[in-house]
């Protein structure tokens, strides 16, 4: 037995250049049947929150689906996949397509090689497929565009929840963010965590979609604007800092990467913000007021 509850709608030409669009969201709970084989010409994000299941990905190797987890269903692309008879599964999906799907590809938001993709909190994303059946109620005037939108929180959502994980089970991305100003190679780095250099690779390409040192120097040149903006600490002092002993070379690598030298970034940030930083984040339920 399992109940289910769906709707599909169709964009407008003119919505198709938000860049993504929903064609369709469901929310299905029990023992759901069999869905294929069959082949989409658009894009399938499905959410198991709960349960188990099986997933037969485009070699025919037949794989265990446990939640929480992630199917992706891609366009092209053969699928086949079924809740286990005996325990069933919560299911939520979202169709979805538009030219924005080959950039989420690119930055690694969406992974073709690995269709199926264990979650640490499945909670987010099912989270952001109840916002687009919400807007999704007949007589939405707002529905393609609050729908879109939705489906740029539902990706942020799913990369945020991937259980890219070391031997030991420690989110890998969070363990370089807190090490990223330590003067280590990548190989330290690794070692660290009980992983080869490649398999760090690959844990970060999937978490963030770029390689371990463009990653560990995202962290180190964000932190050096901060630092920058919101103190007087010298280039050299902000250098070593944020992990660089040589204040000339890291003058030149943030010039390279930022547009601007450290010196006269500073000069047009702080020149750009009249009343100072604050290092306080706002309460959302609070926000500053002007009296």
């Amino acid at each position: 037995m399992y109940h289910t509850w769906m709707r599909y709608f169709t964009p407008s030409p003119l919505h198709h250049r938000l860049g993504l669009v929903c064609l369709g969201v469901g929310l299905q709970h029990g023992t759901l049947p069999p869905v294929g084989p069959r082949t989409l010409d658009h894009h399938v994000a499905v959410v198991i929150s709960a349960g188990r299941g099986w997933f037969t990905a485009p070699d025919g190797r037949r794989r265990t689906v446990t939640a929480p987890a992630l199917l992706w269903l891609l366009p092209g692309v053969p699928h086949h996949y079924g809740a286990d008879p005996g325990t069933g599964w919560d299911e939520a999906f979202v169709d979805f397509t538009g030219p924005a799907t080959d950039t989420y590809t690119e930055l690694g938001y969406i992974e073709p090689q690995h269709p199926l993709v264990p979650l640490a909190d499945a909670g987010p994303a099912r989270a952001a497929v109840g916002r687009i059946a919400r807007a999704a109620r007949r007589g939405n005037p707002l529905l393609e565009v609050e729908t879109a939108a939705a489906v740029h929180e539902l990706l942020v959502a799913l990369r945020r929840a991937r259980a890219d994980t070391d031997p030991d089970g420690q989110p890998v991305l969070a363990a370089l963010a807190r090490d990223a100003f330590r003067r280590l190679s990548i190989a330290e780095h690794a070692a660290r965590h009980g992983m080869t250099p490649a398999e760090l690779r690959t844990a970060v390409r999937r978490g963030a979609g770029c390689s371990p040192k463009d990653y560990l120097l995202a962290i180190r040149l964000g932190r050096a604007k901060e630092l920058l903006v919101t103190t007087e600490l010298p280039v050299a002092a902000v250098a070593r800092r944020v992990g660089y002993d040589d204040p000339a070379y890291f003058s030149r690598l943030f010039t390279r990467r930022v547009g601007l030298a450290p010196a006269r970034f500073r000069a047009r940030q702080v020149h750009a913000v009249p009343g100072g930083w604050s290092t306080q984040v706002p309460d959302p339920s609070a926000p500053p007021r002007i009296d």
